[in-house]
């Protein structure tokens, strides 16, 4: 069974930084692409970032820059360091493959950027 566990959400002041974290089952992490996405109040869930089995990454234009995605394939685990964050980048974050799959949504973590 697929499982995957995001953590390091917190509340953070405009520029700070946050780690996010996504522990997932080997099944998966090996073969896939992995991708990390973001739904904030009253929005769709968006795509933020992905990494290829391969290693290379792609960013959407909102977070160019500021965001970068890494895995680590002994621990099956992907990051996303977050810097320079913006109040517009609060939103609860998840991960998944990429492209997504419906069933392997988890909990997902809360990112709040506020003064």
């Amino acid at each position: 069974q697929v499982q995957l566990v995001e953590s390091g959400g917190g509340l953070v002041q405009p520029g700070g930084s946050l780690r996010l974290s996504c522990a997932a089952s080997g099944r998966i992490f090996s073969i896939n692409a992995m991708g990390w996405y973001r739904q904030a109040p009253g929005k769709q869930r968006e795509w933020v970032a992905h990494i290829t089995s391969g290693g290379r990454t792609a960013y959407a234009d909102s977070v160019k820059g500021r965001f970068t995605i890494s895995r680590d394939n002994a621990k099956n685990t992907v990051y996303l360091q977050m810097n320079s964050l913006k109040p517009e980048d609060t939103a609860v974050y998840y991960c998944n493959t990429r492209p997504s799959v419906s069933n392997y949504w988890g909990q997902g973590t809360q990112v709040t950027v506020s003064s």
